[in-house]
């Protein structure tokens, strides 16, 4: 039997808790704002406390967090939100405050590598060793998974900060990353095109020119992904890819740039298949919470 673990997905604009054993077994679940550190660490604690008294103590509980973060167990600052540009969070021991008031073994990585892992385990990635989930939303992150397992190395991949091609003739809209101005998140999150049209995303319509641009941008991406890393799928999630007129442009954009230089049937005959949503939707980082939870009793 499946023990119980808990899940914590701690995003940048929400956090939802959970406690159970996979997607179709989630014995509770709250969500609510990210604010302040300790009053978001509080609510937390809180959640976990209610659940004990209803379903005993969870045997693990996994944390998948915005960031950048220090996923390095050997670091003295695991387990650290790091340059953040959330007000309070920077250089926040996440994981730490976590594990303290909680009480039991804590898994700790990005948001997104642990969505790669619940769809790995339920999702569009099962069966495989290796893909990547990327999600387009409020920003651009990605997670790899490489033998099964979180790609990490000097930190851990920051594939929403990749640089693209920009014509400043055809898009004048110089970006929006602190950091990088014009990098891929600067041009193709979700506050990028709205801030670009003057209106939100999702309310564009289909023909909009802001889509020829948005799968321009990931499709560029997505060709250095396909160069660098050789994933066997790709799965694009979050709230922009829900726009899934995007997928079609995005797969005929990726073959012409490649111009059969990668000789795989996966892109060659069957890129509908290659380039794809997520089976699980808005679960797979809370589930993928519980994955990382389950392999911390496996490890052990």
């Amino acid at each position: 039997m499946t023990e119980l673990v808990g899940g914590i997905e701690a995003g940048g604009t929400k956090f939802v808790c959970a406690i159970g054993a996979g997607p179709d077994d989630i014995r509770a679940e709250v969500r609510f704002p990210t604010t302040t550190p300790a009053e978001t660490i509080d609510r937390v604690v809180a959640f976990f406390r209610r659940q004990e008294e209803h379903h005993g103590r969870p045997a693990a509980i996994g944390v998948g967090a915005f960031g950048p973060i220090d996923p390095n167990p050997a670091s003295p600052t695991f387990g650290y939100i790091t340059a953040t540009p959330k007000p309070g969070w920077s250089n926040f021991d996440l994981a730490g405050r976590l594990g303290e008031a909680l009480g039991v073994p804590l898994g700790f990585d990005t948001d997104v590598n642990v969505a790669a892992l619940g769809e790995w385990r339920w999702g569009a990635g099962r069966g495989l060793g290796n893909f990547i989930y990327l999600t387009v939303g409020t920003g651009i992150g990605g997670g790899a998974l490489i033998d099964g397992r979180p790609l990490h190395g000097l930190v851990h991949p920051e594939m929403g900060h990749v640089l693209v091609r920009h014509d400043r003739t055809a898009d004048p809209y110089p970006g929006r990353c602190p950091y990088h101005g014009d990098c891929l998140e600067g041009l193709a999150s979700g506050p990028a095109i709205g801030e670009r049209w003057g209106q939100p995303a999702d309310e564009l319509p289909p023909d909009h020119p802001a889509w020829g641009l948005e799968a321009d941008y990931l499709s560029q991406a997505l060709h250095d992904y396909i160069c660098a890393i050789s994933p066997e799928r790709i799965i694009l999630g979050g709230g922009v890819m829900e726009q899934s007129h995007l997928f079609p442009m995005i797969r005929q954009r990726v073959r012409e740039s490649l111009n059969g230089y990668i000789q795989a049937a996966s892109i060659l005959r069957k890129i509908k298949d290659y380039i794809v949503p997520p089976e699980l939707g808005n679960k797979a980082g809370i589930v993928g919470a519980f994955v990382q939870a389950q392999r911390l009793i496996d490890d052990k």
